[in-house]
């Protein structure tokens, strides 16, 4: 014997269907916002205020920058104007996922005469260098190496 249909059955599915479909979506959005803030600066207005200046002397040190990780070995060159390795003052470097943050770590490189190296295994895909060196004049460059991992 089957059981009837009321408007009572009807209420119940639509409420949990929904409320099914609203909570994936307030946990996905919760998630999507812990891992990934959006935010490169806390004060985007204070941190504008001298970026031209910042840019026109990161510009003039004509420095390319370039990542490369091949065999469990990161590479990060950094190559002056006449084309000569660059040995900087101070370097810190972040690794990190495009998308989020947990994945994050500071590599320990060290300066080999060419490039500066770190030993890391990492997983395939897409990651980013996010570097802050600082020229023997004191000059700061900022810049992020895209890292594109493939085995």
């Amino acid at each position: 014997m089957a059981k009837e249909l009321t408007g009572k059955h009807v209420l119940l599915i639509f409420v949990v269907a929904f409320g099914t479909i609203i909570a994936v979506n307030l946990t996905l959005a919760f998630n999507a916002v812990s891992t990934f803030p959006g935010l490169e600066v806390k004060n985007s207005y204070v941190a504008s205020q001298h970026f031209d200046e910042r840019k026109a002397a990161q510009e003039a040190l004509g420095w390319t920058v370039a990542g490369t990780h091949e065999a469990g070995l990161l590479r990060l060159t950094i190559t002056g104007a006449d084309g000569a390795p660059v040995e900087v003052a101070e370097l810190q470097a972040t690794l990190g996922r495009a998308t989020h943050v947990a994945d994050d770590l500071e590599p320990n490189l060290v300066f080999d005469g060419t490039a500066y190296v770190a030993r890391l295994d990492i997983d395939d895909g897409n990651w980013n260098i996010r570097m802050k060196a600082k020229a023997q004049d004191g000059t700061e460059f900022v810049q992020r190496v895209i890292l594109d991992v493939i085995r």
